[in-house]
């Protein structure tokens, strides 16, 4: 097993370089910094987490907690932090949550001295937490402390206004409070129908149904007199639950029915291709790392991240 005094060899640099590069110090030279990795890269050398932790007072853990039910944009959040976190030698601890109780239990276990730092994501529940090393990514209350919360309202104008220059202009919106941004998405959502000049029916609106299932399967009984062309559901694993749901029904989409997916595109086998609203994990993954690494509530503060449209090539659709 190699040891830090083979990596300091290896990279022509002195222990103490070695261990100051490792540790995500500053104030070290490129090259110096370049050829410790590498050093360290080619000999498959991994410091001594507990020994780290024990001289520098810091665990050099982050602990996530995933208070969220979509398995798909958890995978995505995950994958960029572990990326952006072991460029700066920090582990990822993490747990999964389903409620309140779930989050404080598992918040009050990794602040006891297993992380220096907690993320919780996509809870859409009241926490009131405003500790200045949590972060809060995507959650309900995220105006409170430091967090990142996805524009929402933007999100939804912006699908509304594609939506409407593809002649879409009879638009559902199915987004139940357990989705989350409600509030936002329903205010995005009739600021481009006033800028475009359509009538608001709030019968094509649906945030407090028990399910979106439930909501489509009133949709979908009323379609001769709500004659809807288009629908907005919060996200990608919605999408396909919407578009199995409307396809069991003979509604052929898009053509019959445009769906749109409010965060993160669908792209399985057998199901069509759809518009999506799309955020970058890369992005919010790097401004999480940037405030860790300099604890200062002028870089994060409350971030809000805007996503980006995802058109998909339907020029082979018949």
């Amino acid at each position: 097993m190699s040891t830090i005094n083979d990596v300091s060899r290896l990279a022509g640099v002195s222990k103490a370089t070695v261990s100051r590069v490792l540790s995500g110090s500053r104030g070290v030279k490129e090259a110096s910094r370049q050829a410790v990795l590498k050093a360290a890269e080619e000999l498959k050398y991994r410091p001594n987490v507990i020994a780290q932790s024990l001289l520098s007072q810091s665990t050099g853990c982050i602990g996530v907690i995933c208070a969220q039910d979509n398995i798909n944009q958890s995978t995505g959040y995950l994958y960029a932090l572990e990326k952006h976190l072991s460029q700066h030698q920090k582990h990822l601890l993490l747990r999964f949550a389903n409620n309140k109780g779930e989050v404080m239990q598992a918040l009050e276990e990794l602040t006891c001295g297993l992380c220096d730092d907690v993320l919780i994501i996509g809870a859409r529940f009241e926490l009131n937490i405003s500790d200045e090393n949590i972060i809060l990514v995507d959650c309900m209350d995220g105006d409170t402390g430091n967090s990142i919360q996805f524009d929402h309202a933007f999100a939804a104008e912006t699908a509304c206004n594609f939506l409407i220059k593809q002649g879409r202009r009879q638009i559902a919106l199915i987004n139940p409070e357990h989705a989350g941004g409600v509030e936002p998405v329903l205010l995005g959502y009739k600021r481009a129908l006033e800028n475009n000049f359509l009538p608001f029916n709030r019968n094509l609106i649906f945030t407090d149904a028990s399910s979106s299932s439930v909501a489509l399967q009133v949709l979908l009984n009323n379609s001769t007199t709500l004659n809807f062309n288009a629908l907005l559901v919060a996200d990608e694993l919605e999408a396909q639950r919407a578009i199995t749901q409307l396809q069991a029904f003979n509604k052929s989409v898009p053509d019959d029915i445009m769906v749109f997916s409010l965060a993160g595109s669908l792209n399985l086998p057998g199901i069509p291709t759809i518009p999506a609203i799309e955020y970058s994990m890369d992005a919010m993954a790097a401004r999480i790392v940037a405030w860790l690494n300099q604890k200062t509530h002028s870089v994060l503060g409350s971030y809000v991240l805007r996503g980006d449209l995802i058109i998909p090539d339907m020029s082979g659709r018949k």
